[in-house]
């Protein structure tokens, strides 16, 4: 099956920006494929059809604040020239302290988070989630980290059910130890262990509730943004696939970078590109023929500040439309000009040699 786009979902994410039932929106793929580029012009057309939206950059690298060209922080930022559109940038491993309170237990308590692998982010999530659901917005549009963090997001209730079972055994083991702890530290007993207990049973609570939501295709869609490369298409197959064991609804892939015919192309380089490019994206359309898939053009310049982002977004829309055609006269007659123009260049040059 080729690329003939007529029995095919549409090629846009309208359908996302249509459903006003969502109310979680992630975006994801491997490293360096633009989806922070595709988060915030989400964010932006989202901004357009609904109340408020927040986008939420849970990647370390924080790209959030050099798309829109504006310092982000820990709290929703309202974005310049909108007033309806916020951003906020949480680092995925927050300080033990930040999440579990500075009393004289401090330090068992970050030994217990670091006996536990992943319960510091599982926590630091939860307590995410617990400030983003007190706070009313209509959609929220998360910018994940590359793929393998993103996935284990979604594993945290487990990760936190683990949690709790540690410290429920190391309760029952240890009971009079960690009174002993506490003493030293000045700590009541009682104080001690129910906030470690209540502190984590809270998170879990949390995360289970919001799990629940993340489940509901209703609530919540997962966009795949990738580039037409072999790996990155294998990262993809590997996305979809564990979206669906953890039963999160997808159906929207985004191929970012694409060469279109119509740059005249006279350059080798770019030609063989352009075919191996078109390898992929048949394989894309192949393996999921039943998404919506939007290409978007590699562009000579970065999609940098809200101006460059909202003349981009109408690429999300409308398929993008090659200004000539192959083989048309207006194409042929367009070639003819440049290589005229080469040829004198190429005159004038050995006139001077």
């Amino acid at each position: 099956m080729g690329t003939s786009n007529e029995d095919l979902p549409q090629g846009t994410v309208k359908n996302v920006v249509e459903q006003d039932t969502l109310k979680w929106v992630f975006v994801g793929g491997k490293g360096g494929v633009g989806k922070t580029t595709c988060s915030s012009t989400l964010g932006i057309l989202l901004s357009q059809v609904r109340s408020s939206v927040l986008i939420i950059s849970t990647d370390p690298a924080h790209n959030l604040s050099d798309a829109f060209q504006q310092r982000f922080t820990k709290a929703p930022t309202l974005i310049n020239g909108f007033n309806n559109l916020y951003a906020m940038e949480v680092d995925p491993t927050v300080e033990n302290d930040d999440m579990l309170g500075s009393d004289g237990m401090d330090d068992f308590l970050s030994d217990l988070a670091n006996a536990i692998p992943g319960i510091d982010e599982a926590m630091s999530f939860a307590e995410m989630l617990k400030l983003v659901q007190t706070m009313d917005y209509s959609v929220i549009v998360f910018d994940t980290a590359p793929t393998g963090h993103t996935l284990r997001l979604l594993q945290f209730p487990s990760t936190l059910e683990k949690g709790l079972a540690k410290v429920m055994g190391l309760r029952n083991k240890f009971g009079g130890v960690i009174s002993q702890m506490s003493r030293i530290f000045g700590v009541d007993t009682e104080f001690g262990e129910d906030a470690i207990l209540g502190k984590l049973e809270g998170m879990k609570d949390i995360i289970e509730q919001v799990n629940r939501q993340f489940k509901d295709p209703d609530l919540t869609t997962f966009v795949c943004v990738c580039i037409p490369e072999f790996l990155s298409l294998y990262e993809t197959e590997r996305l979809v696939q564990e979206l669906t064991r953890f039963e999160i609804d997808t159906h929207n892939i985004i191929i970012n970078q694409v060469l279109f015919d119509e740059e005249v192309v006279e350059s080798k380089l770019l030609k063989a590109r352009m075919r191996m490019q078109q390898k992929y994206m048949d394989q894309f359309y192949m393996l999921y023929d039943d998404f919506n898939i939007t290409k978007l053009p590699l562009l000579p310049q970065e999609v940098c500040g809200v101006e460059a982002l909202k003349a981009f977004s109408h690429n999300f829309l409308t398929p993008y439309q090659h200004s000539l055609v192959r083989g048309s006269v207006e194409e042929l007659e367009m070639r003819i000009a440049t290589l005229k123009e080469q040829l004198k260049d190429a005159e004038e040059e050995l006139e001077k040699l």
